[in-house]
């Protein structure tokens, strides 16, 4: 279900910034969508009571970890019913190359991220 959260153009900034980097301070936050940094952290928090920032995570640089080949895969399963959907989403947490995985509509069922130290290990 989508929330139903009154954005303006502060908050709206907010998410850009943090979207670009999640780690900047309150007040380099605040700076940067120019209000001050009290009512910034409270926007923050409020949008974070509100579903809308979910969380924070860490971009990873495969190749530095000597993850050299990096895909996009389009997956589509023989049957789209909501139990095999599932079940096939599920499965994919399991497996160790694949880092993201999205439900997309159209000819593929599936849009897989995949990393891999090299070709015979995909």
């Amino acid at each position: 279900m989508p929330l139903k959260t009154d954005l303006d153009a502060i908050d709206w900034k907010i998410l850009r910034e943090l979207q670009s980097d999640g780690r900047m301070t309150n007040v380099e936050l605040s700076s940067r969508v120019g209000i001050s940094a009290p009512p910034c952290l409270r926007r923050v928090r409020r949008l974070e009571e509100a579903g809308i920032i979910r969380g924070y995570r860490a971009l990873l640089n495969a190749p530095a970890l000597g993850m050299d080949v990096v895909a996009f895969c389009l997956i589509g399963l023989h049957h789209q019913a909501d139990a095999e959907l599932k079940t096939f989403a599920e499965r994919t947490r399991g497996w160790p190359i694949v880092r993201d995985a999205w439900m997309v509509s159209g000819e593929s069922d599936f849009l897989l991220h995949c990393v891999a130290s090299d070709l015979g290990t995909f």
